[in-house]
This record gives structure tokens, sequence and C-alpha cells, in this order.
């Protein structure tokens, strides 16, 4: 019912915002005067603003075509290496002699497409092959495609591994870092030839018993019957994934947003002001983060549910011996604190210390560790050091 709600409202401001989106596009005419053009600005921005109030449920280009290699620029290509009906295996093909690094990139599936790690492929892909886990929208997934649980998620990476092949690197970005820790573990002990040679962790969630923050204590503060009876919704029957039980996305948004309404606020406030005074290159940069970051993704409820309470098969990162291992974490970090992803250290006692290493950035938040000057500028040159040395 809660799916069909929010459906509802969507439905019923539909035409209220096609209405200022036209509207929003007459008033760029310009008009005569400094006072005309200012109070025709500030109406196109009052009509921006009220389109701005929906959110997409979409996959967004990456609209990377082209990486900088040495001295000249060369064509990017995006395909599609391995398909499921959940998520693809797509890699950035660069037509190129030189042989680099190939590196997977595996992207959060909490809410947000894998386009939101735009910034990391681009500032990885002069040096390096990269691919990434495109994960796919369940509400457009059928029913009959199955279930995506835990163990379907640790399936698929280890069948991109595999597609990749021996020697390859992988990076994982904030939620998924402990179910590709378990999955390094678990071919570690199936001595699977697709092993990575090394894996990167960049603000995700090994261990949320240190430093706990808002998230995990949602997370320990209800039985997952709460869960289950309160943000589990099904699909509306317009869509392909009808019926089937998903976590929405407009509902995880909703959470983040949550956690710091007052800075959102404030950003938006912030684009009225920079629209309404015809400041373009400042409005521009606040339009592409909130366009990627109000892009949605629903979640397969078995998934969302078992990253919260997860029994299965027993997992022993022990097992890792050939694979090296860096960590990296934001001093400002309020959805994955520090310690948390320092923890995997701690449980990869068999990976020897001159293979493992870790870096913690100040000055960053969530989002600072893997996009952004200080990601661009900082961390990243200790990741493609860590990733060089044991190619």
């Amino acid at each position: 019912m809660l799916y069909q709600l929010y459906q509802a409202r969507q439905d019923f401001l539909a035409p209220l915002r096609i209405t200022a989106d036209i509207a929003g596009a007459l008033l760029q005419e310009p008009q005569a005067g400094p006072l005309g053009n200012f109070l025709v600005r500030t109406a196109a921005a009052g009509a921006e603003m009220l389109c701005r109030t929906r959110l997409t449920h979409e996959r967004p280009p990456y609209g990377i075509d082209t990486a900088r290699i040495g001295n000249r620029c060369v064509a990017v290509a995006e395909k599609g290496a391995v398909a499921t009906p959940f998520g693809t295996l797509l890699h950035f093909h660069k037509d190129i002699d030189v042989v680099q690094p190939r590196v997977l990139l595996v992207a959060p599936m909490a809410g947000h497409f894998a386009t939101l790690l735009r910034d990391t492929v681009e500032t990885l892909l002069p040096e390096h092959d990269v691919f990434i886990t495109d994960w796919h929208n369940a509400r457009d997934i059928p029913r009959g495609a199955g279930r995506f649980g835990l163990d379907e998620y640790i399936e698929h990476i280890v069948r991109f591994l595999e597609a990749i092949g021996p020697g390859a690197h992988v990076v994982g970005v904030c939620q998924p870092c402990n179910a590709l820790l378990a999955t390094v573990a678990l071919m570690a002990q199936s001595d699977n030839a697709a092993i990575p040679r090394s894996m990167t962790l960049m603000a995700g969630p090994v261990d949320t018993r240190i430093n706990p923050t808002k998230v995990n204590d949602l997370a320990t503060a209800h039985p997952i019957a709460w869960f289950e009876r309160n943000l589990i919704a099904s699909v509306p029957s317009r869509y392909r994934g009808a019926h089937r039980r998903v976590y929405p996305g407009f509902m995880q948004l909703s959470a983040f947003l949550s956690m710091n309404m007052p800075r959102h606020l404030r950003a938006h406030l912030d684009l009225f002001g920079y629209l309404a005074k015809g400041d373009d290159d400042s409005a521009a940069t606040t339009r592409k983060f909130y366009d990627e970051y109000f892009a949605v993704l629903d979640l397969p409820a078995e998934f969302y549910l078992e990253t919260v309470e997860w029994r299965g098969e027993r997992i022993d990162p022990r097992a890792i011996t050939r694979t090296a291992l860096f960590t990296v974490e934001g001093e400002r970090d309020d959805i994955c604190a520090p310690g948390q992803t320092l923890a995997a250290h701690d449980l990869c006692t068999s990976i020897k210390p001159h293979r493992k290493q870790h870096h913690l950035q100040a000055g960053v938040g969530h989002y600072g560790v893997f996009s952004g000057k200080r990601w661009q500028h900082e961390i990243y040159p200790k990741v493609r050091r860590h990733i060089g040395i044991h190619d």
C-alpha cells in the first residue's frame, strides 16, 4: 500500500510539474531592463524548484565518452560483458594497445544507481581497465527472475570476476564492502583462480559495532520483523516488476535526507538564489549533484533484509592469503564511521602485514572518500599505488 500511495502522489503532482516545466522554458526569453530580467529569472527559478520536487527511477547516463591517456584523448565505449536480470558487468572499453590493471568497481546497491560512482570511474579510467557492477532497478525486474539476496549478490561478484579473468583487482565502495570481503574469503576457501590480486575497501561497514552511526543504531534498535513490516512494499502493477517485494528507493532517500535535512534545504535555497541571480555555473554544480542524488533504485526485499540480518554459510576471512588489502575511511563520515572499515585488517589475519594498508582521509565525509577533489588528488594516488604494487 505504501508504494501505491507514493505513486498516486507522483501521478497527482505530474500535471503541475509539467506546467511548471513549460512555464520555466517560456520564461527563459530575455526581458527588457535589469528589473524585468531579475523578476523573470526569479519566476523561472520558482518554476524549476517546483519541477525538482520529483524523483526519477531510471539510471542516468554515465556520460563518460573520453579518457586522457598520457598526452592523448581516447574514446571510451560502454560494453556489457555479462548481463543478468539483476545487474550488468559494464566495461568502460578503451581502444588502446597498453595493458592496464583490470579493476572491478563494486558499486553499492543502496537506493542509488551505480552512476553515483561516476567520478570514481573517471578518475580510475586513465590508468586502469575499469569494469563496474551496474545494478538494475528491482521495480523493473519481473518476479519470474527469482530472488536476489546476499547469496545471489555474492554469486554475481564471483561471476563478474571470473568473466574478467585471473589477476584482476576489486574496489568496493560503501555498502558492498562487507559482502565483497565475504566474496573474496569464499573464493579463497574454494581456491578460485579468479580471486583478485588486491582488494580496496572504501568507507564500508565491515564491523558496525565500532563507532556506531545513526544508520547502525536503526539496524540494532528494531527486530527484523519491524523492518519487514515498515520498510518493505510491493511494486505497483504498472511496472515490469509488479508485485515484487522491495525496499523502495524513495524511502531510503528519505532516510538519507533526514540525516542532514538542514544542509539539503540550504543547498536548495542556494540553488534558487543562483538561478534568480543568473549564476549559471554555481547552479549547474548543485543541479548535477541532485539530479544524480534524486535518481533512486529499489532494492529486492530479501537483499535489504539480509543486510540487516544475514544467516548463511560460515565465512572465514582468515582464508585470504594471496589478496592484498587496502582500506580507506573518511574522518567526518557519518554513515560509515572511522574504524568500521579498518576492522577488515583484524579479520584478515593471514594476509602478511606488508600487504595490508590503511588510510584515514582528513576533512572528508562519506561521499568525499570516492568523489571530489580530495578523492582525486589525495586518496586516488594511494589506491593507484596499492593496485600497481600488487598487479
